[in-house]
């Protein structure tokens, strides 16, 4: 049967990328998995899926560029958190999700021994599949055979538009994504936050410029790094763009502290 795309549309996202303060490595995890991960995202409006992925030290070290604006240090960012939200329905959620962190704060269910290296939500607003009949986007967080995340951010030069940026990769994913691994890419923009949004959410003055880009990966981002690296060296002497974020991410294992004595 021939791929077709259903109602059910991804529209935007939240990405969060946090560590733990050390010593706290267990009870975040702990903490995220079994409450906010929950109470703070999956029963809210219109929020339909998500995915927790974690960096290793080993992991870490693979991070590039060193200098990076997209988190405060390359290796800050222990944790991911990725979450669908359905298409047209950002505000609906967002209003919802702002009074819900507040109010979880409020009673006592918020956890401060964390630091946040990048949160922030985003609009969807390109696709690439490596099948002619893929699994849809909007299965990628529920699929367990999809081993590795990549995350991957891009600096547009001055003058050069988002679909400069796009145009780009729809010339180039083809072959990067031909043969391996990488059974999808996406990409997206900054959506904006309320004013009410919690203060320990970071603000990124650039982040309307940028574009970041996720690869589900149906193997360990471990082996095919180098492939990623040379991407990396593609985007950064096309002469619209370089790379300012590109980092790997395995699954957390549910209901387990897996990583959390392998983080740093």
């Amino acid at each position: 049967m021939a791929f077709r795309e259903y109602p059910v549309r991804v529209g935007s996202m939240l990405y969060t990328q946090v560590d733990p303060e050390r010593g706290y490595e267990v009870d975040y995890n702990r903490w995220y998995e079994r409450d906010h991960f929950y109470a703070g995202c999956m029963i809210g409006p219109w929020l339909f899926a998500g995915r927790r992925w974690v960096a290793t030290r080993d992991l870490k070290d693979l991070r590039f560029p060193d200098d990076t604006p997209f988190v405060p240090a390359v290796r800050d960012g222990s944790y991911v958190a990725v979450y669908w939200i359905l298409d047209e329905r950002y505000e609906d959620h967002l209003e919802w999700a702002t009074e819900q962190v507040n109010r979880l704060y409020a009673d006592d269910r918020g956890y401060q021994n964390r630091v946040h290296a990048h949160t922030g939500m985003y609009f969807h607003v390109a696709r690439w599949y490596r099948d002619d009949d893929p699994v849809p986007l909007e299965l990628a967080l529920d699929k367990a055979e999809y081993t590795g995340m990549v995350s991957l951010a891009v600096q547009p030069d001055a003058g050069v538009d988002t679909d400069a940026v796009l145009a780009w990769f729809d010339a180039h994913l083809p072959a990067f994504m031909g043969g391996g691994p990488v059974a999808n890419a996406s990409a997206w923009k900054s959506a904006p936050l309320l004013d009410s949004a919690p203060s320990f959410v970071p603000r990124d003055p650039e982040a309307d410029v940028r574009v970041l880009f996720l690869f589900h990966l149906e193997a360990d981002p471990r082996t095919h790094w180098d492939a990623f690296r040379a991407l990396g060296a593609e985007i950064d002497g096309s002469g619209i763009m370089r790379t300012i974020w590109c980092g790997p991410f395995i699954p957390t294992v549910i209901g387990t502290d897996t990583y959390t004595d392998q983080l740093w």
